[in-house]
């Protein structure tokens, strides 16, 4: 008996086109940030997306490529706003409105995606975590050479305090946004934290550096 037309040879029966491979890559993402990349095999991540192994090879072939189209349409595509915030800025814009966008960028989309902060602390922050060669090769030198050179430039200027270090202020901002949010679950529960909102956060870093960048 010849395939049905429109099916590809090898195709699942029971699979449905790009809405099922996007619904994969969701529960993938999910069960990473939960174990661990090394921790998650493919038979997981079937059994909690209720299909078979077979289904999760004919959409990425093996986990290496699911972990690729991972980063790419799941890591890379989150924080595809805030890495244009500084790599794309407004004329004119100075470093402390750039700092600014960037924060607001960063928390905004985290807030709204809760398995990055986890992920971020098991594979970019942990010695041998599998994304920290992608953080260092595709987001670290647009983030921080676009911040850095911010900085130095409006210190030239006089506009800034020229005790700041450039070079690490990319660091001290991911510790204000992604690392406070990866310890939410831990500080939120503190004495009257409970209604610390992503909005209180945004303005809280933003007057931090206010105050740290002109030096008052």
């Amino acid at each position: 008996m010849s395939p049905s037309r429109g099916r590809r040879p090898g195709r699942p029966e029971n699979s449905t086109g790009p809405d099922q491979r996007s619904q994969l890559l969701d529960v993938a993402v999910q069960q990473f940030s939960e174990h661990g990349i090394s921790g998650t095999p493919l038979s997981r991540i079937a059994r909690e997306a209720r299909v078979t192994p077979a289904l999760l090879h004919y959409y990425f072939g093996n986990k290496d490529q699911l972990v690729d189209a991972v980063v790419r349409e799941r890591v890379l595509a989150l924080m595809a706003p805030a890495l244009q915030s500084v790599t794309q800025p407004s004329p004119g814009d100075g470093a402390s409105h750039l700092l600014d966008r960037f924060v607001a960028t960063v928390l905004e989309t985290v807030s709204a995606a809760p398995w990055l902060p986890p992920l971020w602390v098991r594979e970019v922050l942990t010695e041998g975590g599998q994304l920290r060669e992608m953080l260092i090769r595709e987001v670290a030198p647009r983030v921080t050479g676009a911040i850095t050179e911010a900085i130095e430039r409006d210190q030239r200027l006089g506009l800034l305090n020229p005790d700041i270090e450039p070079r690490l202020v990319p660091i001290s901002v991911i510790g204000l946004t992604v690392f406070a949010l990866a310890t939410h679950s831990l500080w939120s529960r503190f004495p009257g934290n409970q209604d610390i909102d992503t909005a209180t956060l945004i303005r809280h870093v933003r007057a931090l550096l206010s105050s740290g960048l002109s030096g008052g």
